[in-house]
C-alpha cells in the first residue's frame, strides 16, 4: 500500500473502483456527490489528495452524466493540488464517433480527449477502444489494455480442440485474427451490409465453420442484433456451437432478450460496464478486470514496464 496514492471512483463505476482498490491493497477514497433538484450535481473529494497520485475510475457509458462526473472529479483533484491525475476509463464512451463518415457530423471521441485534457488529466488508461487511433487524439499518455489478457486464458481453460475464431464484421478482422494466431486455430469472417446504424441488410460467412466450436470476438455488444444474426448464420453453416466474447456489455434496447432467445451458448463479457439490474441471463459470463487494472496501476506508480500486460497489440 502506498499512502501517496489515492484511488477514487465516479458513481457509475464504484463497484469497479472498489475492486481495483482492493486488488491494489488500499481502500476506495471518499467522494460525495451533491445533487440538486434540477438534476445538476457537484462531486467533492472528502479527503486530502495534495501531492498525491490520484486515480479516478469511471467508465463513460450513457447517460453522459458519467462523462461529466469524471471531468468534474478531475477538475476537483487538480484544484486540490494532486501531483498526478490518472483517469481509468475501462469503457471509453463516444469511441464510435472517431471520424467524419459524412458531412456536418462531430468527431466525438476527439472532443472527449480534448475535454479530459482541458480538465487536467495527466494519463488515461482504457481497454479495447472501438478504434485504436483514438490514442492519437490525446496529448497525454494513453495506456490501451486488451481484454484478451484475461479472455484468452479463460478460453484456453475450456480445452476446446476444434475451435474457430470469428469476426462479426470485416472491421473486427484484426482483433479476431490476433486471437486465432495466439490460440492456433482458423479464422472466419462475417460480411455484413447495413441499412443504417444497428440495422443489418444482409450477412454472409467467409470461412469453414462446419463441425467447429465458434467463438465470435468483438469489442462491444450493443443491441446484440449483429451478434445474434452472426451466431445464427454460423449454426446454419454447420457449427457445433457458437459463443461470443465481447469486452464491453453495453446491452441496450432488446439486447438481453435477443441473447436469451439466440442460438448463442454463452456470451463472455467483462465488468467494464455493469449489467442492468434484473436483466441478467444465465447465458452471460462476466470476467472481472479489477486485478488487471490494479496490476497496471501498481507498475505505473513504481515506474515499471507494463508491456507484459498486452497480449494483443
Amino acid at each position: 500500500m502506498n499512502d501517496m496514492v489515492k484511488i477514487l471512483s465516479g458513481s457509475a463505476s464504484k463497484y469497479l473502483g472498489e475492486g481495483i482498490a482492493h486488488s491494489f491493497g488500499t481502500e476506495l477514497g471518499n467522494v460525495l456527490i451533491q445533487r440538486f433538484s434540477d438534476g445538476e450535481f457537484a462531486p467533492s473529494i472528502e479527503e486530502t489528495v495534495r501531492g498525491k497520485d490520484v486515480i479516478i475510475v469511471q467508465s463513460t457509458f450513457p447517460p453522459q452524466d458519467n462523462l461529466m462526473e469524471l471531468l468534474l472529479l478531475i477538475d476537483a483533484a487538480k484544484r486540490a493540488s494532486a501531483k498526478r491525475i490518472v483517469a481509468v476509463m475501462p469503457y471509453f464512451g463516444l469511441a464510435r464517433q472517431d471520424r467524419k463518415d459524412k458531412p456536418r457530423v462531430p468527431i466525438g471521441a476527439k472532443l472527449v480527449a480534448n475535454l479530459l485534457t482541458a480538465a487536467g488529466v495527466d494519463r488515461v488508461i482504457t481497454m479495447d477502444l472501438h478504434a485504436e487511433q483514438i490514442q492519437g487524439f490525446f496529448e497525454v499518455p494513453v495506456d490501451h489494455l486488451y481484454a484478451s489478457t484475461i479472455m484468452i486464458p479463460f478460453l484456453q481453460a475450456k480445452n476446446m480442440t476444434n475451435l474457430v475464431i470469428a469476426a462479426p464484421d470485416t472491421g473486427g478482422t484484426k482483433r479476431a485474427s490476433a486471437y486465432a494466431k495466439i490460440l492456433g486455430c482458423d479464422l472466419a469472417i462475417c460480411y455484413k451490409q447495413r441499412k443504417a446504424a444497428n440495422q443489418i441488410e444482409s450477412m454472409t460467412v467467409i470461412g469453414d465453420v462446419k463441425g467447429k466450436d465458434v467463438i465470435i470476438v468483438d469489442d462491444m455488444v450493443d443491441t446484440a442484433g449483429t451478434l445474434c444474426k452472426a451466431a445464427e448464420m454460423m449454426m446454419e453453416h454447420g457449427a457445433l456451437s457458437v459463443r461470443a466474447m465481447c469486452t464491453h456489455a453495453v446491452m441496450s434496447g432488446p439486447a438481453y432478450e435477443r441473447i436469451q432467445d439466440s442460438v448463442l451458448k454463452e456470451l463472455i463479457v467483462t465488468n467494464s460496464v455493469p449489467l442492468k439490474d434484473g436483466k441478467q441471463t444465465d447465458k452471460i459470463t462476466v470476467l472481472d478486470i479489477s486485478e488487471l487494472f490494479a496490476s497496471v496501476l501498481q507498475n505505473l506508480i513504481e515506474n515499471k514496464s507494463i508491456s507484459s500486460k498486452f497480449i494483443i497489440s
